[in-house]
């Protein structure tokens, strides 16, 4: 098992409005706001996901004092990455000059859950000693496969990484929970390259841009934080009020309301930021995390629940202490 011994984060300088959302397509301030609780969105004007991912793991090493060749493990979660190949993580392993004799590196693709898949991924290779310490970032540069015409999804997303390292020295994370369903593609989706070649593949041509059905997205999403939360209380004997805070994934106010009334729980256990980011994706419940660690508000034996729903569908929780 493992402990979470360092988070960082990064977003692009461009902080979008929903003020300048109004100057290029039919939408307003208060309309977006009252339907998502967001105010502002960070766009990449030039940056690249990696880049995005560079930034956040260094914003990670760096303010924790981090030896990077004490890293052996380096898992990305994304589904906007620059290649298909090589991954994101092999070039951030690159970038970072991690480069001693043994080194883990890949991409996974868990849309917004990315994160939560890739720390129990992770947890799981440390507890079999193979590996010591991971590093695992979120990173997405959605607004590249947004359609800026479609109000109903450009509205909702932005750029950014977030980041965590992940060490075998304590057993912090207490539980775990990941879970998938597939039958439900198109409720969120984002097609990738066509099948074309000169053997009888008919040339198809394939919107590259996110869809999304966003009710059932919402009542999907609504469903799977409560199945999260349950799940890794109930595996480790634990209620609601034994938990210190709860970081969900940050893609709608009203969903973590709705959430907090159906489940009676306090809505300031929740911690939110997407009224400064957007639905950042992978990227998202990092960023909030290392905002949540940045305020203070937290002291040692705190109990933390991080959970994820997104694209797959996929969804599930990690439990751990502070």
């Amino acid at each position: 098992m493992s402990k979470i011994i360092a988070t960082g984060k990064y977003a692009p300088q461009l902080a979008v409005s929903n003020l300048d959302l109004e100057k290029i397509i039919d939408t307003s301030d208060d309309w977006i706001y009252t339907r998502t609780g967001i105010r502002k969105r960070r766009i990449s004007q030039s940056e690249s996901t990696l880049d995005l991912t560079y930034k956040a793991a260094l914003n990670a090493i760096e303010k924790n004092n981090i030896d990077i060749d004490t890293i052996d493990l380096i898992i990305v979660a994304t589904v906007t990455p620059d290649h298909f190949m090589p991954s994101t993580a092999c070039l951030l392993q690159s970038k970072l000059g991690i480069d001693h004799m043994q080194v883990t590196s890949f991409d996974i693709n868990a849309a917004c859950t990315g994160l939560i898949y890739g720390i129990q991924i992770a947890d799981k290779f440390i507890s079999s000693h193979s590996h010591k310490r991971a590093l695992i970032v979120g990173a997405e540069t959605f607004s590249k496969v947004l359609d800026w015409e479609d109000r109903g999804t450009c509205v909702l997303f932005g750029d950014g990484a977030g980041a965590v390292i992940l060490d075998g020295e304590e057993d912090k994370i207490l539980s775990d929970y990941t879970n998938s369903s597939g039958d439900k593609l198109l409720h969120l989706n984002l097609p990738a390259v066509p099948l074309e070649n000169p053997f009888g593949a008919e040339k198809k041509e394939i919107s590259r841009y996110l869809t999304m059905n966003g009710s059932e997205i919402f009542k999907f999403a609504t469903f799977a934080i409560k199945d999260s939360i349950d799940f890794v209380l109930k595996k480790c004997n634990l209620n609601i009020d034994d938990i210190a805070h709860i970081v969900p994934h940050q893609a709608n106010q009203r969903i973590i309301a709705k959430v907090s009334r159906v489940m009676k729980i306090p809505l300031d256990k929740f911690y939110m930021n997407v009224e400064h980011y957007g639905n950042t994706s992978a990227a998202s419940i990092g960023i909030a995390l290392d905002d949540l660690y940045e305020t203070k508000n937290l002291k040692s034996g705190d109990k933390i629940i991080l959970v994820g729903f997104g694209g797959g569908l996929t969804w599930g929780s990690i439990l751990y202490e502070y």
